[in-house]
């Protein structure tokens, strides 16, 4: 069939269009209006007729067992509408009383307890809130609210204020958890008094027998401390019961005590009270031995950056006076990090420089198992083994150091693993050829200004170690206990070694209970002392 010619068909689509765009912009005109009408409509209602939003005026569903917390997230429960009012009501109460209004905010606050009161027995009847429960609450609760808002209250006021009023609110709460955490802090560090009772009664011991002291030097020259065909073990401490647990966990499950020999570091004011409660005490026929950290000579300023820094005005500065610098963590101003024994850990091959391999363990471990296995693992040529803690990715190198500085991010990989320091095999000789220490000693002198890392002994050794550390088996270290309340229970039970790392030491009150077994079991509770002073 033969098309028309384009000059008849043009004209009819003219004529159509025209007709679609005139009703099109009917529609559009009649619905602006109606949607004027029906505001105005509405503003001129709102005191008297509030909107509830309920589909259930005609019949009311009964609920056996009522649940307030599902009820309230019910967009067409009453609970949800008395809720929201509520929430509404606490705002404006704000503001009137910051502009004097104090009689309504009385008024709101009293409508407020009404609906308190109501959800209150809602909850205790289980049942939901009716009808007739809630509309007059509902619509008296609503002609307060309109008068604010018909009155000065516009909601870009009110959105300023309460925006301010929850600035304020984010500024108490984080001050609240700073503090918090400072006073946790304050308990982690703290010693309880039966322990200081302990300490009294070991240091009259020491100062008045002299038969101990006598004892203290002849095991001095013991040739078993420097004997490498038995397994040493080194803890540096100030803390008596703490070393006295792993001393008696370590020996209690070895398969040959009496192979065992544990060379304890502590200072000058524990030294005597250490030296009375180990040579009182009998260990199976395992050596102890307890060093003063005063009589390392060699260990001092001019050799140490370590200590040289600990002793600056600027770093106890950083310490004990930032306390007013919400910059500074309150875990970063915990006396050990400027404790003399907690950097000790990098001087293990000058302190013992004729043993060959040592097992190091922090004070707040307990030894589940026999560690002699340890001294036969290889190590294949590091220096140091440990279990690595990147099972989580807050545990790799880039949480620990800076990366944004050159000197990091050019040498180590920040995806690295990191590991835990508190049971960890040392090979000495691998160490010595190394020369670890000394890569320490560099990377101190490097983060003079606290650039690299913050603080702790961690940090620095994984930079001293790093290319130089033997993964171990996970269940020859567990951490966690001291902060951890989920951790696995058979994992716990297959461990080697537990560590309470964390402020929550089971010597202390805020001890996790469930894991404090694992640590009083190694605590002789029946000697003498331990029981006078547990009636203190």
């Amino acid at each position: 069939m033969r098309r028309r010619a384009a000059e008849y068909r043009r004209p009819v689509r003219r004529k159509l269009s025209c007709w679609i765009c005139s009703l099109l912009g009917i529609f559009l005109i009649a619905g602006f209006v109606l949607f004027v009408v029906h505001h105005h409509h509405d503003r001129e209602d709102h005191v008297e007729q509030p909107i509830l939003e309920r589909e259930s005026r005609n019949e009311e569903v009964v609920h056996e067992h009522l649940n307030l917390t599902q009820e309230t997230s019910s967009a067409n429960s009453y609970a949800r509408q008395l809720a929201e009012q509520m929430t509404l009501a606490k705002a404006y109460i704000v503001i009137a009383k910051e502009h004097n209004n104090l009689h309504l905010a009385w008024e709101l606050s009293s409508k407020i307890r009404s609906c308190q009161l109501l959800l209150s027995k809602a909850a205790m009847k289980e049942e939901p809130i009716s009808l007739d429960e809630a509309e007059p609450i509902i619509k008296s609760l609503s002609s307060l609210i309109s008068k604010p808002q018909d009155a000065h209250y516009d909601i870009a006021t009110t959105m300023m204020t309460m925006k301010s009023h929850i600035q304020a609110l984010e500024e108490r709460a984080n001050a609240a958890s700073v503090q918090s955490m400072m006073f946790g802090q304050l308990t982690a560090e703290s010693l309880p008094k039966n322990l200081h009772c302990l300490e009294i009664k070991l240091m009259s011991d020491w100062l008045t027998r002299k038969s101990l002291q006598d004892f203290a030097d002849e095991r001095r020259n013991s040739p078993r401390l420097v004997d490498n065909n038995l397994y040493h073990f080194c803890i540096f401490s100030d803390n008596l019961l703490a070393v006295s647990a792993v001393v008696n966990s370590t020996m209690s499950n070895a398969d040959h005590p009496k192979q065992l020999v544990f060379h304890i570091v502590t200072d000058v004011i524990h030294y005597g009270m250490m030296q009375a409660w180990f040579l009182n005490n009998d260990f199976k026929g395992s050596t102890v031995e307890v060093q003063n950290i005063e009589d390392l000579t060699w260990l001092n300023s001019s050799y140490s950056p370590a200590l040289k820094q600990l002793r600056e005005a600027d770093s106890r500065k950083y310490y004990f006076d930032g306390s007013e610098d919400a910059s500074i963590e309150p875990k970063f101003r915990n006396p050990k990090y400027i404790s003399v024994l907690n950097h000790l850990r990098f001087y293990i091959p000058e302190i013992y420089p004729q043993l060959e391999k040592i097992v190091f363990l922090d004070d707040d471990v307990v030894v589940q198992k026999d560690l002699t296995p340890l001294f036969s693992l290889d190590l294949h040529g590091n220096v140091n083994g440990a279990v690595e803690t990147c099972l989580e990715a807050f545990h790799r190198y880039y949480k620990y150091l800076n990366f944004s500085n050159p000197l990091i991010s050019s040498r180590f990989d920040p995806q690295a693993c990191g590991w835990a320091f508190g049971m960890n095999v040392f090979d000495l000789m691998a160490w010595r050829k190394a020369n670890v220490t000394a890569r320490y000693h560099y990377w101190l002198e490097q983060n003079a200004d606290r650039t690299l890392w913050k603080l702790g002994t961690l940090p620095p050794g994984l930079l001293a170690f790093y290319g130089l550390t033997e993964p171990l088996d996970r269940r020859w270290h567990v951490l966690g206990l001291g902060y951890d309340l989920n951790v696995d229970s058979r994992l716990i039970e297959s461990a080697a070694v537990v560590h309470f790392n964390g402020n929550m030491k089971p010597w202390l009150k805020l001890g996790i209970s469930k894991y404090r077994p694992l640590w009083e079991r190694y605590v002789n509770q029946t000697h003498p002392y331990l029981r006078d002073c547990a009636t203190h």
